[in-house]
This record gives C-alpha cells, sequence and structure tokens, in this order.
C-alpha cells in the first residue's frame, strides 16, 4: 500500500516537471513571447513618452514652425525628437531646443552636424546623439574597409567625445549600411580610439534585404545599438527605389514578426517612430505608426 502511494507521487512530480519542461521549450519557439512571458515590463519600451519622433521636420507636408511642431509632439504624448534639417532650418536651432524646452521633450538626436549646433549644447545642457552615416570605402578589398571606414570617422569620432556626445552610425544601405559592417566599424573604434561613445542607429525602412536574416542580423548590432527606428516593412522583392519602402507599422508583412525578434533578443533601448512622408502632415504620419504600433504591441501580449 504505502509503495504504491509512493510510486503515484513519484509520478505525478515526474509528469509535472515534464510539462513544466515542454511549456518551457515551447515558449522558446515562440519569438518574443518569451521575453513578454518572462518580463512584463519589456513592452514598456513602446511607452509613447519613450519613443522618439523621426524625420518630422523637413518632411512635414505642413511645413511647421519649432513651436508647432513642439506643440504637435506633446499632443502626440511623446517626449523625444531626433532632428534631421535642411540649409533652411540652421537659423531657428536654437528656437527648435527652446521650444522643446518649454514642452518637456528631450532634444534626443540631431542628423549629422552643423557648426552652429556646438554652441547650443553647452548654452542648453543638452546632450543629443549625432547621427552620421559611414563614409565611402571606395573599391578596397574587403579586408581593408573596416579601418579606412573607421578612420575616416575619427574627425567626428574625436569632437563627439570632447563634447561628451554619443556617435551613431547610421544604416543607409551600401557597404556601410550593411549591419556586420556597421558592427565592426563600432569594434574596431572601441578597441583601437577607445570610442565607448561609438554605436549604431538601425533603420528598418533602410534593411529590407536584411528581412530574410533579420534575426542574425539584429544579433550583430544589438551591442552597439542605440536607437531602433521602426517602419512598416513590405516584402522586399516590392521595394524598388521609394516604391513601398515606407509604410505605416501595421500595414507591412514583416515588422511584426522583426518587432517579436527584437523582443526576443531582449532590447531595451530607444525606438524610434518614422515620418518620412513629405506628401503628409507629420502629425497624421505619426499618428498611424502610432496607432499600428500599439495594435501589434497589444496582439503581441
Amino acid at each position: 500500500m504505502n509503495n504504491s502511494i509512493k510510486l503515484t507521487v513519484t509520478d505525478s512530480l515526474a509528469l509535472g516537471a515534464f510539462w513544466l519542461a515542454l511549456g518551457a521549450s515551447l515558449l522558446t519557439l515562440m519569438p518574443g513571447v518569451t521575453a513578454l512571458a518572462q518580463d512584463p515590463e519589456a513592452k514598456k519600451i513602446f511607452q509613447r513618452d519613450r519613443l522618439v519622433a523621426w524625420c518630422i521636420v523637413p518632411f512635414d507636408a505642413r511645413k511647421r514652425t519649432p513651436s508647432q511642431r513642439a506643440e504637435m509632439v506633446a499632443k502626440l504624448g511623446m517626449a523625444r525628437v531626433a532632428y534631421d534639417w535642411r540649409a533652411e532650418h540652421v537659423p531657428t536651432f536654437e528656437a527648435e531646443i527652446e521650444e522643446y524646452k518649454k514642452h518637456g521633450i528631450e532634444f534626443f538626436a540631431f542628423w549629422s552636424w552643423h557648426d552652429a549646433l556646438e554652441p547650443l549644447i553647452a548654452k542648453h545642457g543638452i546632450r543629443p546623439q549625432i547621427w552620421v552615416m559611414i563614409p565611402g570605402v571606395g573599391d578596397r578589398p574587403d579586408s581593408e574597409k573596416v579601418q579606412a571606414a573607421a578612420e575616416a570617422l575619427r574627425p567626428m569620432v574625436e569632437k563627439t567625445a570632447k563634447l561628451g556626445l554619443r556617435l551613431g552610425l547610421y544604416n543607409h544601405g551600401g557597404w556601410g549600411g550593411e549591419p556586420e559592417n556597421l558592427a565592426a566599424v563600432c569594434k574596431y573604434l572601441r578597441e583601437n580610439h577607445n570610442a565607448e561613445h561609438v554605436g549604431i542607429v538601425y533603420n528598418f525602412h533602410h534593411g529590407h534585404e536584411h528581412v530574410v536574416r533579420f534575426p542574425e542580423a539584429f544579433a550583430a548590432i544589438k551591442p552597439y545599438l542605440l536607437c531602433l527606428n521602426l517602419n512598416g516593412m513590405a516584402d522586399p522583392t516590392r521595394v524598388s527605389g521609394n516604391q513601398n519602402k515606407i509604410l505605416p507599422i501595421g500595414q507591412g508583412v514583416h515588422e511584426r514578426d522583426m518587432i517579436q525578434e527584437v523582443l526576443r533578443q531582449r532590447y531595451q533601448g530607444p525606438i524610434g517612430i518614422l515620418d518620412h512622408r513629405s506628401e503628409l502632415d507629420a502629425e497624421l504620419s505619426l499618428m498611424q505608426n502610432l496607432k499600428g504600433l500599439d495594435a501589434l504591441v497589444n496582439d503581441l501580449k
């Protein structure tokens, strides 16, 4: 009798352990689910006040002023802007910074470089990331390209280090837009020039050719990632030039799986939300992306 009872308890324990192990195994096979199941905080990277508005200055069909732009961003519940600009915007750099301050918006990043920004950094106590593309490396042998690109970046690496700013290498196609090459240049600068402030800004809309190998591509850049800019991702075979390149989140066919992979690999850094559609009011463009992202994230939960 006692032996029978002991056998039943043992079997029950073994069966329970089996189901627990099976459940854990199944979760690991479901990208993104494990991250959300084990860490409910993971989805907080998509909170409105943590998101970064990107490409909302020259691409805005309404051509807003700095004050109007700050009001729009605040109205949407966002609290960070990555500032892209054209020559016409240089005289209003300071006004833009001041308006963001009034509305509690972080001047999060600045596209490329302009000397007019430098005195404003100390004056207003801002520390924007500086986003630049990797310079062209020409027809050099592959074995020489990483060093050539890194050395060409040295002046900006040193400038940003002196100013206490992060430098983000921005994928924009070509050799310098490949994730593994971006990571290799970062690694070289960190190891050879103590440039720990150098990282990567990765854009979905410049990464259609990486869709089929996104888990590996994202793993390569994740250790260096400063910001991840999202986009609705059409099938790469349907992207030609600018056709189908920029889509609202939720209207593509690949962004859901890509965002799941981002969660699975436990990225917890800044997330950028794109305008980049000059035919639209930037508020409408951002709203389409925000609503699409909310729906997608809710579905992932």
